[in-house]
């Protein structure tokens, strides 16, 4: 009976307003005909089937009215949905849920009345008496979060009491809100943050009335900043914050400093453009009240599965004091970094890649718009733009096209190649038969390889950069390569290869000497036109491997001791190619000296002198096998006692003096764990010197000296080290951006700091990974960097320590949410500490705090930061700084 009653009830709501009238009887006979779904928990109507339920008449004079709903509903509810026919109600009272078109709405009740076309949702009160179940009404992706919400699903208006939503970055809350239609809310007495707990926030803005279109705007009225719940006296009359998942144009707010050296400034404001959801641009701009000004033009952009990539330009005029003063300068910088990178999976025979970052030679150090210290103690700066492709013929053929920078800060020079190109032939084994993979012996191992190589190369400075002498002193070559070569097993234990090198060279450009009585002077003049040269040279090696066992027994702590030798002996031949020789008088007395006029070409010049020369070479490798602590363990621990432990040295066959070259002894291994490295190397030199410091064709031994005699060595440690399970502290993010400026991956010279986007932690980690339980943590997180370098020198005799710095970074986490780091070193050799900065940060949830502090020095310098991380919310920040004036002093 009640399952009737209910049929009769949902037919009576979802049939359409224009179906005949019939008795009861028939009606209801029709109705449990219904084609109608049940579940355990839901209920699905389909209305074009209800529809079909009318008069056995087909036609009426009367046109059907829409039907009461437009699209299927379904509906659930744990304990019970309640029909109430009278007043036409439907109650669902439980975790209940019903779905309507794009609208979803879950709450702890919910009452349907289909005859107001009204849906009212709202919570329900737990066994306690606490609130529980609170709606949660979401229509496509837009989700409100209230107390209770009243809905009219016809006119799509709601009213909302305590509504809570998301949109973006931004979380708002409102006492009151009104749904004008899918696309217009209106708020009253709203508070909006980007702060995680909407209910308890750190800070946000409250406002009376507040109009919100979701994913395009929020416009408020008068609107006042709260913070800790404390209202501040920060207000603006109204407000416009975009809301939209995708990038917006818009104004950069500047920031306000002051200088010793430019006066008052206004930093790193300008335009951001949004041309396009693969690239975009910013414009930022300072400028200085003594005339100096900067401009940024930065771009990134990248394509999924094809390639990503950004683009910088820097332009800075700086004017340092005032026009009369004798500390008065003008300087114009520039730095052009660019970074192209290639999904594998776009090209796999073809590859483009760019590392671009070339400018002035001063621009790191002089510039006012970041502080990097080790870029700007970096002395090289390097470039270069690549293609690749590979030809899948037989042989395969890869060929490459570069363009390569290279610069020194230091004298300002500038080594560019535009472009090389080179093509290699892989390698071809003539004698081996076709299909054989294993190829053994002298015959089958024959194998030849051809290489191509062309390069436009140029040698320049600063300030001769692209203007018309830079292109004047060209250099163009080509340099065919033609290696044959063999491997094979002597005597079973023995690893020989032979090769013979062919070499033809193809200059454009020569030189002709010759003597200028009038200037008594030397003349170089070029000569332009075709010319080439070839060499050829032969070259063998004979090398094997011996392994050798300690044991000490399975019951002793130290177990055994490998050592791994592998020594080889190499003999090179190279003819004399004085063919290529002219002779001119080289001064006015008839001297006539020897030239060729290929020495000035970017492959080198034929060699004049015969070289013969035997080496010998020597590594060696010791390991141990350990008892392992753990004695659960079967197996011993092995451990590296010593990576490598090389001695190298060469005999010259063909030299009439000082036939032995100096032994280069080097070595490095890891220490405490593997994480302390070390690396040394030296050079020893058999023969003696001469009162006046000269090298002498005398043993050293037969001088009254040791055997060898140590003219330079070096030593370098580094140890890195975490309190995250005693790992070396690699999880760290590294310095991309001061890597790509030139300098350093971590922060032994401190951190890079960019004014420009102060958002970022200085302490290259996100802050999400602190996630500390409560008040204390007894875990203080922390990570130490260490590196010291030795060098002594004794060329000679001055038996100098010509180098001793050590240097080290520090970072902890003494208290939850707090950040301290520092970075000192100092300098044995010029007793001074070396660059030192002090760095601190708070975490503040939804806002960042950081001071950093460099207290002397040419870089002495200060900052002071707090701000919204949100990127939303960017330009709500106090930013105070000092900029470095680099005055020694």
């Amino acid at each position: 009976m009640h399952t009737n009653i209910f049929h009769i009830v949902l037919s009576a709501f979802f049939l359409t307003i224009g179906i005949a009238k019939t008795n009861a009887q028939e009606l209801n006979n029709r109705s449990l005909k219904a084609p109608i779904t049940k579940s355990a928990d839901t209920t699905k109507i389909n209305l074009k089937d209800i529809a079909k339920i009318g008069d056995t008449v087909k036609t009426d004079s009367v046109k059907p009215k829409k039907p009461i709903l437009e699209s299927k509903i379904k509906y659930k509810a744990q304990k019970y949905a309640k029909i109430d026919q009278k007043r036409k109600l439907i109650t669902l009272y439980d975790k209940a849920e019903l779905y309507y078109d794009d609208i979803e709405l879950k709450s702890g009740i919910i009452v349907f009345n289909y005859d107001k076309n009204e849906v009212y949702a709202g919570r329900i009160k737990d066994s306690t008496g606490s609130y529980t179940q609170f709606p949660i009404f979401k229509q496509g992706s837009n989700v409100v979060e209230p107390d209770s919400i009243r809905f009219n699903y016809k006119t799509k208006k709601a009213l909302v009491w305590n509504s809570r939503t998301e949109q973006g970055e931004f979380k708002v809350k409102a006492e009151i809100s009104k749904r004008v239609n899918d696309s217009v809310y209106f708020l009253k007495g709203a508070r909006f943050t980007t702060a995680t707990d909407i209910e308890n926030p750190e800070y946000y803005f409250r406002t009376s009335r507040l109009k919100f279109v979701p994913g395009k705007k929020v416009v408020t009225g008068l609107t006042n900043m709260v913070i800790a719940d404390v209202p501040t006296p920060l207000a603006l009359p109204f407000a416009f914050f975009p809301m939209t998942e995708e990038s917006q144009s818009g104004l950069i707010i500047p920031t306000f400093n002051d200088t010793n050296t430019r006066g008052y400034s206004l930093q790193n404001g300008g335009y951001y453009l949004a041309l396009s959801k693969y690239y975009d641009l910013a414009i930022l701009g300072d400028y200085y009240t003594n005339g100096s000004y900067a401009l940024r033009f930065e771009s990134s952009y990248a394509q999924r599965y094809k390639f990503r990539g950004n683009f910088n330009f820097r332009f800075e005029n700086l004017i340092s004091s005032e026009r009369g003063f004798p500390d008065y300068s003008k300087t114009n910088i520039y730095n052009i970094q660019w970074s192209h990178s290639q999904d594998g999976k776009a090209n796999p025979n073809g590859r483009f890649s760019a590392s671009v970052n070339f400018g002035s030679s001063q621009y790191f150090r002089q510039s006012a718009s970041q502080l990097n210290i080790g870029s700007s103690l970096n002395n090289n700066l390097s470039s270069s733009i690549s293609y690749s492709r590979t030809f899948n013929s037989v042989p395969q053929v890869n060929m490459s096209i570069a363009a390569t920078h290279s610069q020194n800060t230091n004298n300002e020079s500038i080594n560019m190649t535009l472009p090389t190109m080179q093509v290699n032939v892989d390698r071809i084994f003539p004698f081996a038969p076709e299909g054989d993979g294993l190829k053994k012996g002298l015959i089958k191992n024959i194998n030849l390889q051809y290489t191509l190589r062309g390069q436009n190369s140029i040698a320049t400075t600063d300030s001769l950069f692209f203007k018309p002498q830079m292109f004047k002193d060209a250099k163009v070559g080509f340099q065919h390569s033609i290696p044959l070569s063999t491997n094979f097993k002597l005597f079973k234990y023995f690893s020989a290869t032979t090769s013979v090198n062919y070499n033809e060279v193809w200059y454009l450009k020569t030189i002709r000497k010759s003597f200028d009585a009038q200037t008594n002077s030397q003349v170089v003049t070029d000569v332009n036109k075709f010319d080439a040269f070839r060499t050829y040279s032969f070259s063998s090696s004979l090398g094997t491997t011996i392994y050798g066992t300690f044991k000490f027994g399975d019951n002793k702590k130290v177990q055994a001791i490998r050592h791994v030798m592998r020594p080889s002996v190499s003999y090179s031949y190279t003819p004399s190619f004085k063919q290529y020789y002219d002779t001119y008088a080289s001064d006015g007395s008839g001297r006539m000296s020897e030239y060729t006029r290929f020495e000035q070409g970017i492959f080198g010049a034929p060699g004049k002198n015969i070289s013969n020369n035997v080496g010998f070479s020597l590594s060696n490798n010791f390991e141990a096998k350990v008892r392992d602590r753990d004695t659960t363990k079967v197996e011993p621990k092995k451990i590296i006692l010593l990576n490598n432990l090389n001695f190298s040295t060469a005999y010259d066959i063909t030299a009439d003096s000082l036939r032995w070259a100096p032994l280069r002894v080097s070595g490095g291994t890891n220490l405490f764990n593997q994480k302390m490295n070390v690396n040394f190397g030296m050079t020893l030199n058999p023969y003696a010197l001469d009162n006046s410091g000269r090298t002498i064709d005398k043993f050293n031994i037969d001088n009254g000296g040791s055997l060898f005699r140590m003219t330079s060595a070096n030593m370098t440690l580094n140890y890195s080290l975490s309190s995250q399970d005693g790992q070396q502290a690699n999880k760290k993010d590294k310095n991309e951006q001061g890597v790509r400026n030139g300098g350093r991956d971590d922060d032994l010279f401190g951190t890079n700091t960019d004014f420009s986007d102060r958002r970022q932690t200085q302490f290259g980690k996100n802050d999400e990974e602190d996630n500390f339980k409560g008040f204390y943590k007894y875990d203080l997180p922390w990570d130490i960097n260490f590196a010291y370098q030795l060098t002594y020198t004794n060329i000679k005799r001055e038996k100098q320590i010509s180098g001793n710095s050590i240097m080290v970074s520090l970072n902890a986490t003494p208290a939850p949410k707090w950040k301290v780091g520092v970075s000192s070193g100092y300098d044995f050799v010029q007793q001074g500490v070396t660059f030192t900065q002090f760095r601190f940060e708070r975490d503040l949830l939804s806002w960042r705090m950081d001071f950093s502090w460099t207290p002397f020095g040419t870089n002495t310098f200060w900052s002071f930061f707090i701000g919204i991380k949100s990127s939303v919310l960017s330009d709500i920040k106090w930013d105070k700084r000092s900029i470095p004036d680099r005055v020694l002093r």
